[in-house]
């Protein structure tokens, strides 16, 4: 198999399995992670907006809270099975192994990055990080 046709498959491991990316192999994956979280964003904004019309003594919001969290659990599930690392709603990060590319929804692609010690509000543009230092995950 060519290595061109490798990066069209997406792996899919154990949830918590942990995976190092290359930038190619991120932006690879990344239209399939897109996907997802658009699909995933999608089912539960009316969910999500009928929770927040509901009063706090209604009794069937145990139920809409319930499927709330199914629809969030489904997306971490799927993006820890691609080998993402989840750190918040429609917030994930894949791991190049000194840092991280980061990504946010409705973002319309990867650009950003930060290492492993900081986080989303410490991330700097992609193209910004590999000018400087030329990481070999580029």
């Amino acid at each position: 198999m060519s290595k061109a046709h490798a990066l069209d498959i997406a792996q899919i491991g154990s949830v918590g399995e942990a995976r190092l990316f290359t930038l190619a192999e991120a932006q690879a994956l990344f239209p399939l992670v897109r996907r997802i979280t658009d699909e995933a964003h999608e089912e539960l904004a009316p969910v999500k907006q009928r929770l927040e019309n509901m009063i706090a003594t209604d009794p069937h919001i145990v139920q809409v809270e319930k499927s709330y969290e199914a629809i969030v659990k489904r997306w971490v599930s799927k993006m820890e099975r691609l080998g993402l690392v989840v750190k918040g709603l429609w917030l994930v990060d894949f791991d190049t192994g000194d840092g991280y590319l980061c990504w946010k929804f409705p973002e319309l692609r990867l650009a950003h990055y930060h290492d492993h010690g900081s986080g989303y509000a410490d991330r700097r543009p992609l193209a910004e990080v590999i000018d400087e230092f030329d990481p070999d995950w580029a």
